[in-house]
C-alpha cells in the first residue's frame, strides 16, 4: 500500500476524455447484451420451470431501472474513474468508514469482476463449438431428450431439469475452456492501447450486436407460434415457497444480464462531459436493453417450445437453425460469438480502470498505480485482471453467475445504495448535477430489490447445494475482507487503529 497522492488536472499522466454520449452509451449496451439470453435463457427458464420465469424479467427491469438511477446520480456528483469505490469512498468518508467500504469494495471486485468477464467467454465457447461438433471434430456430450408430448413425463423431467452429464473432461469440455481462456487473452491484448482506438471499436463491435439482435427478433416475430408458449405449466403461478424461491433466482439471472448499464460510470476521467453524459448513457441502456430482452425472449419462444429451450446451451443456434438451416445455424453462431466478445471487451476496458484508480489513491496495492507510458492506460491492472479471468474461465457457467451476483450484492449494489442515501443526508445543501426521480423511493426499491435476490440465493428450490454454496462464499469472502483489512488498518496505524490525516 502507499500513502494517499494529490493529482491536480494538470498532472502529466491525466487520462484522455473520448467518450461521449454515443460511445458510452455504445459501451454499456455492448455489456449488457453480450451476455444476456444468448448464453442464459435456458437457466432462467429452469428457476421456474417455465415461461413464468418471464416474471423475473420484468422484476429485473424494474430494479435496473431504479438501481440505474442510483449509479447515475452517484456518477454526476463523482465523475471519477473507479465507479463504486469512489463513491463508497467519497459517501462514507475517504479516511474512515469510506476507507472501509472502498477496501472491501476492491477486495471483491478482485475475484468478482474476472468472475463476470469470464461468464461473457465462457459463454462464447458455448456457441464457438457449435460449428466444431457439427464438422465432427469433437464428440459432443449427451444431450438431455426432447419433450415427449406426454404431460406426465415432461413435468417429470422439468421437476429434475439438469440430467446426469459425462464425468471428467471431455472432447467438448476440453474444447469450450480452450476457446473461453483463448477469448479472455485477445480481448486483453486488443485493449492494451490507446483509448482513441478502443472508443472506434467499441463502435464497431456495437454495431454488430444490434444487427444481430435485430435478425433475432425480426425472424421470430415473422414466424411467432403463440402456441409454443402456452399452456404454462401446472400451478405455474401458484404462490408458494418454491414460486418465490423460483423468482428470485430468475429475477438474479436478469440482473447478471442487465449488469453492465453502469459500466461507463468506471471510466468517468475518459468521458467527455460525464456531469451529463454518464446518466444519460446509463438510463437510456437500460430503458433500450429492457425492450431489446423482452422482445427477443417472446421472439424465442414463439419459435421454439420452451421445454426445448429449458435444455439447449445454445438457444440463438437452435432458433435460427429451425427457421432457415444448419448454414444459416454456423453463420449465426459466428454473430452471436462477436456479440459475445463485445461485451468481454466492454467489460475488461471498464474494470482495468478500477484497481488503478484505487491504487492512485493509496487504498490498494501501488504496483497497480501504473499507466503506460506512452499509451497513457492502466497496464498492470489489465494484466492482472486478464490473467485471473483465464482462471475462471474453466468454471462453469451458472456456478460463475451464482458467485457474481452472491458477491457484488453486499457491498457493492447495496453498499451504494445506503451510501447515497447517507451522502445525501450529510450534504443536504450540495449541488447534485443529476437528482432520480421521486427520491427516495427509488433507492427503497432497489435496496428491497437486492435483498431479496440474496435471501432466496441461500436456497434452492431444487434441493441442490449449489448455490447456497456460492452465496455462503460472498458471506464468507465478506468477512474475510474485514479481516484482512483491520489486520492491514492495525499494521500500518490506520482508522480504526490510528489517527487518519486529512
Amino acid at each position: 500500500m502507499q500513502n494517499s497522492k494529490d493529482r491536480d488536472a494538470g498532472h502529466p499522466e491525466e487520462m484522455i476524455r473520448d467518450f461521449g454520449l454515443l460511445k458510452a452509451t455504445a459501451l454499456n449496451m455492448s455489456n449488457m447484451i453480450g451476455v444476456g439470453p444468448f448464453i442464459t435463457m435456458n437457466l432462467l427458464l429452469l428457476t421456474m420451470g417455465g415461461p413464468q420465469a418471464m416474471l423475473g424479467w420484468i422484476g429485473g427491469v424494474l430494479l435496473a431501472i431504479c438501481d440505474g438511477m442510483v449509479w447515475s446520480e452517484l456518477s454526476a456528483a463523482m465523475p471519477g474513474s473507479g465507479g463504486t469505490y469512489v463513491y463508497l469512498r467519497e459517501c462514507f468518508g475517504r479516511h474512515r468508514w469510506g476507507r472501509l467500504m472502498a477496501f472491501m469494495f476492491i477486495w471483491q471486485f478482485m475475484l468478482s469482476g474476472p468472475l463476470e468477464i469470464a461468464s461473457g467467454a465462457i459463454g462464447l465457447s458455448n456457441y464457438a463449438v457449435y460449428p466444431l461438433i457439427q464438422m465432427g471434430w469433437i464428440e459432443d456430450d449427451a444431450r438431455p431428450a426432447p419433450p415427449t408430448g406426454n404431460a406426465a413425463a415432461d413435468a417429470a423431467a422439468a421437476e429434475d431439469p439438469q440430467p446426469a452429464a459425462p464425468r471428467g473432461w471431455t472432447q467438448k469440455k476440453i474444447a469450450q475452456r480452450t476457446i473461453a481462456i483463448g477469448t479472455a487473452l485477445i480481448a486483453m491484448l486488443l485493449l492494451y492501447r490507446r483509448i482513441t482506438a478502443i472508443g472506434r471499436l467499441t463502435l464497431i463491435l456495437w454495431v454488430a450486436m444490434l444487427a444481430t439482435v435485430a435478425f433475432m427478433i425480426v425472424s421470430g416475430l415473422w414466424n411467432f407460434d403463440k402456441s409454443l408458449i402456452f399452456p404454462f405449466p401446472e400451478n405455474a403461478f401458484h404462490v408458494d415457497q418454491k414460486f418465490v424461491l423460483g423468482l428470485g433466482a430468475a429475477m438474479g439471472i436478469a440482473m447478471y444480464d442487465y449488469l453492465g448499464y453502469y459500466d461507463v460510470c468506471y471510466i468517468g476521467d475518459e468521458v467527455r462531459e460525464p456531469e451529463k453524459n454518464i446518466p444519460r448513457s446509463v438510463m437510456i441502456s437500460v430503458i433500450a436493453v429492457a425492450a431489446i430482452y423482452m422482445t427477443m425472449n417472446i421472439s424465442f419462444m414463439g419459435v421454439l417450445p420452451w421445454q426445448e429451450i429449458m435444455h439447449s446451451e445454445t438457444v440463438a443456434t437452435d432458433f435460427v437453425g429451425k427457421l432457415y438451416g444448419p448454414m444459416a445455424a454456423n453463420i449465426i453462431t459466428i454473430f452471436v460469438a462477436l456479440t459475445a466478445f463485445a461485451s468481454i471487451f466492454a467489460l475488461f476496458l471498464g474494470y482495468s480502470r478500477i484497481p488503478y484508480a484505487a491504487a492512485r489513491d493509496g487504498t490498494f496495492f501501488s504496483f497497480f498505480d501504473h499507466l503506460h507510458p506512452e499509451q497513457k492506460f492502466p497496464d498492470r491492472s489489465l494484466l492482472v485482471l486478464g490473467a485471473v479471468t483465464m482462471v475462471a474461465s474453466l468454471w462453469s457457467l451458472d456456478a460463475v453467475i451464482s458467485a457474481i451476483i452472491a458477491c457484488r450484492i453486499l457491498v457493492q449494489f447495496l453498499g451504494q445504495n445506503v451510501g447515497l442515501m447517507y451522502y445525501r443526508k450529510m450534504n443536504p445543501d450540495r449541488r447534485m448535477p443529476f437528482r432520480m426521480w421521486l427520491y427516495p423511493i427509488p433507492c427503497w426499491i432497489a435496496f428491497a430489490g437486492w435483498s431479496f435476490i440474496f435471501g432466496t440465493k441461500l436456497y434452492d428450490q431444487w434441493g441442490k447445494p449449489l448455490i447456497q454454496q456460492e452465496a455462503l462464499f460472498g458471506l464468507l469472502l465478506t468477512l474475510l475482507g474485514v479481516v484482512v483489512f483491520l489486520l492491514w488498518s492495525a499494521r500500518t496505524r490506520k482508522w480504526p487503529f490510528g489517527i487518519e490525516t486529512a
